[in-house]
């Protein structure tokens, strides 16, 4: 079964342009989630997930700041 991208702001993102999943943003409840792991979303505009298959997308318009 294959689920809709979870769709990102820019302010979702952690200061290095990713997200963590399980996230609360893909409704994952506790008893199916799996270890945490870093998805590089800023990188590529996609991430995903190896252990759930949850791809994680930033909105079409998003931009990814890269301050120093």
């Amino acid at each position: 079964m294959s689920k809709a991208p979870i769709e990102l702001l820019a302010k979702d993102l952690n200061g290095q342009g990713g997200v963590f999943c399980p996230s609360p943003k893909a409704d994952m409840k506790l008893w199916n989630s799996h270890p945490k792991v870093y998805l590089d979303v800023a990188h590529a505009g996609e991430a995903k997930c190896p252990y759930c298959g949850t791809v994680y997308r930033l909105k079409a318009g998003e931009v990814v700041g890269h301050g120093h």
